[in-house]
């Protein structure tokens, strides 16, 4: 995250503590890249669990003690969508922009709005427990399909939670098809301010093939 981030169009839907957190901590960790949380690596990073709270979460869940054997740092909004009743817990994950590797170049393209806006990418939490007994919020991204003009890069693209959508995604009670399909539409007009560009900038990011 860069710590030059806008955030006016949140400056409605979190408290100006929150958004001061954030700011704090991007400072403090400018030009890290978020990787999801190891074995032996605990890369936490900022979550809005309500408008007034921020906290540090684990990206991806924790099953047993150890990081989930099953994929579990993105869910497809899709899946979400067929949930009868009411979505698991739900959070916000602050970001400036995210990068995708395309395949099969292997080249990095970096999304982010031209004027650095604050993102909100929804999320859903479960409590885990590390190794050592230490309980965390996890989280894991929901994913869209990706808006026309950036699926060459990648087909699949962050669920952009629109601001005056927050209080509703962080608390409402609606069945999940409803949310997940109000939270898409109100997404629209964001997914069309992202720009993508190539971005070479980190060649040692391994495996993965999503960093935010």
């Amino acid at each position: 995250m860069d710590p030059r981030f806008d955030d006016r169009e949140y400056r409605d839907a979190l408290d100006a503590d929150v958004l001061d957190g954030l700011r704090s901590w991007a400072s403090g960790n400018d030009g890290e890249i978020l990787r999801p949380t190891g074995v032996n690596l605990r890369n936490l990073n900022p979550i809005v669990t309500g408008s007034s709270t921020l906290e540090l979460g684990w990206w991806g869940y924790l099953v047993g003690g150890a990081p989930a054997r099953f994929a579990s740092i993105n869910t497809r909004s899709e899946r979400l969508a067929n949930v009868k009743g009411p979505l698991p817990d739900r959070a916000i994950v602050p970001m400036s922009f995210w990068r995708e590797m395309s395949k099969p170049s292997r080249v990095w393209h970096h999304f982010a709005t031209v004027d650095d806006a604050l993102l909100g990418v929804a999320a859903v939490t479960r409590h885990g427990l590390a190794s050592d007994g230490t309980e965390y919020t996890c989280y894991s991204l929901v994913m869209q399909p990706a808006s026309p003009h950036l699926e060459h890069v990648h087909d699949r693209m962050p669920l952009l939670i629109n601001p005056g959508l927050t209080e509703d995604w962080l608390t409402a009670e609606s069945r999940g098809g409803e949310l997940i399909d109000a939270a898409i539409a109100a997404s629209v007009p964001l997914n069309e301010r992202i720009r993508v560009t190539p971005d070479s900038a980190d060649k040692s990011a391994g495996a993965d093939d999503r960093l935010f």
